[in-house]
């Protein structure tokens, strides 16, 4: 990409979770390469800190579990937050303000920003085509342009007259097409003959709690049948020593390793992955691993998210390829019995139906070329485009 001539615009962008930080991460290389020298700042995580934004609060203070009891107990410190950054704004105003998921924190700042004559872009569209379809108005009003990263989505936004780009997954640009599995259990420390087993029980605090257990004694279940099984959990930094202690309190210290992020040579190294619901999932599937989506939340929260389901998938594999490619074991399905005869079944999948190893590896492979596309450029010029309009 050529840089642009045109000074570097003032950018503000506010990205919430793990997830959310490495996506605007992304972005802004792609910024960075049109306007050199642009940084940004408003609230992020250290993937955009890492490439000079400034973090007014970090990423962190936005995640929440569920829609209900969960941010009801976080929902003054959340909502004075974003008080303090509409009135910073408005006060100072970026040429453009991009939202990076987060939808229910992004999607009213940016509808109070673009009625002050700010631009907003919100990037990833809200799964409206899952769950909460009601939340097409509220894009139309609160957005100037959405940047999509599934290729059906432009058309959903286009026939309610919102304007739209598909720029590609980039996640589909970071994890390549052909992971390595022998080179990321090297540097796990582990032989290329070891049966590996990832566990991945979410990037946010409440999920842990809700979650870690399960799975975990789901692993002690599956150690108990298969005593040289290898079990790996790339803990996000901050939940490290929370994640570790439900190890200790299900009495898996000396079988379950755990490290430190490095969630995607987990997912390279392993042969399949016990994981909870999430983008996680989709970083599963184009690493081309078979997985058992799990997940668990407070039972009001549940109730209430069902009554706005509109698929009856609730893993991303699954609802872009339109079918149940892999297991969800949700709620009260998710018990360790259960997880861990789920993931029993893709163990014993190499001997006893490697056909269905590689009919998943195929749809995988296909889904991730689907959402190849170069990400950072795309983004780039179409927010270019929108400043200059």
């Amino acid at each position: 990409m050529a840089p642009s001539l045109q000074p570097a615009p003032r950018i503000s962008m506010v990205a919430g979770e793990t997830s959310g930080d490495l996506l605007a991460g992304l972005l802004l290389d792609g910024l960075q390469a049109q306007w050199p020298g642009v940084a940004g700042q408003g609230i992020g995580g250290p993937q955009m800190q890492r490439r000079g934004f400034t973090a007014w609060w970090p990423s962190e203070r936005l995640a929440v579990h569920g829609y209900s009891v969960e941010l009801l107990r976080r929902l003054w410190g959340i909502v004075q937050i974003r008080k303090q950054l509409r009135r910073r704004l408005l006060a100072d105003p970026p040429q453009v303000f991009i939202g990076v998921d987060a939808p229910d924190f992004n999607l009213g700042l940016e509808f109070d920003l673009r009625a002050g004559g700010i631009k907003t872009v919100h990037f990833v569209c809200p799964s409206i085509w899952a769950w909460r379809a009601e939340r097409i108005e509220k894009i139309k009003r609160s957005a100037d342009h959405v940047l999509c990263i599934f290729p059906f989505e432009p058309a959903l936004l286009a026939r309610h007259g919102i304007a739209a780009t598909y720029v590609g997954h980039p996640l589909a640009n970071v994890i390549p097409m052909q992971p390595d599995r022998e080179a990321a259990r090297a540097r796990l420390g582990m032989a290329p003959g070891d049966e590996v087993l990832a566990i991945l029980p979410g990037s946010r605090s409440a999920e842990v709690d809700y979650i870690a257990a399960p799975f975990l004694r789901a692993a002690a279940l599956l150690r108990q049948a298969r005593p040289a099984l290898r079990m790996v959990i790339p803990a996000v930094p901050a939940l490290r020593a929370r994640i570790e202690q439900v190890v200790r309190e299900c009495g898996m210290a000396e079988a379950v390793q755990v490290v430190e992020g490095q969630s995607h040579t987990v997912l390279a190294a392993c042969d399949c992955t016990l994981i909870a619901s999430g983008t996680a999932t989709l970083e599963a599937a184009l690493f081309k691993r078979p997985m058992v989506i799990g997940y668990h939340m407070h039972p009001i929260s549940w109730r209430l998210m069902r009554r706005k389901q509109l698929q009856p998938w609730v893993g991303l594999p699954n609802i872009l390829c339109g079918e149940f490619v892999v297991p969800e074991l949700i709620q009260d399905a998710a018990t360790p019995e259960a997880l861990a005869a789920a993931v029993t079944q893709w163990l014993d999948a190499p001997t006893q139906s490697p056909d269905t190893l590689a009919v998943l590896e195929q749809r995988f492979t296909a889904l991730h070329e689907t959402l190849r596309r170069d990400t950072p450029r795309l983004a780039a010029d179409a927010i270019q485009k929108i400043l200059a309009a």
